[in-house]
């Protein structure tokens, strides 16, 4: 069974809108918390912050309940797809057994010095391969 990373979140007061729930662009941010905590957690800060970078390729969200202020929420990350310069992570906002929010994103090896895409390193993919699952639902 693939490893899952759970990542707490902690919401602000003026994470909610007048709906009286998160806002959508606030529950990105939840996202992005859990994809810097998946970097420094699994690949290390040079997956972060180093020559050798993940960059956004592409996102889907799919909204399935509101996330309210008083949910204890977590974003759970693992790896749907392991490519040769590409990974998919797949996320989800958990209240509990629940899922509020799920989101798939291509993340791309990108070289800053280059200014150019490059495969993921050997050592990146045997540590991203123990997250990686077939039981995503993502488009």
């Amino acid at each position: 069974m693939a490893k899952q990373l759970i990542t707490p979140v902690q919401k602000r007061f003026s994470d909610v809108d007048s709906f009286m729930h998160v806002n959508n662009i606030w529950q990105q941010s939840y996202f992005d918390m859990g994809k810097t905590d998946f970097y420094v957690k699994v690949l290390g800060i040079p997956g972060v912050f180093d020559r050798m970078r993940i960059i956004t390729a592409s996102t889907h969200t799919d909204y399935l309940g509101q996330v309210r202020l008083m949910d204890d929420i977590v974003v759970t990350t693992d790896v749907s797809r392991l490519g040769n310069k590409s990974m998919t992570l797949h996320q989800r906002i958990m209240a509990g057994d629940k899922c509020l929010t799920e989101s798939s994103s291509v993340m791309v090896a990108f070289d800053f010095e280059l200014q150019q895409t490059v495969p993921l390193p050997e050592e990146w993919r045997e540590r991203l391969s123990e997250y990686l699952t077939t039981n995503s639902n993502i488009k």
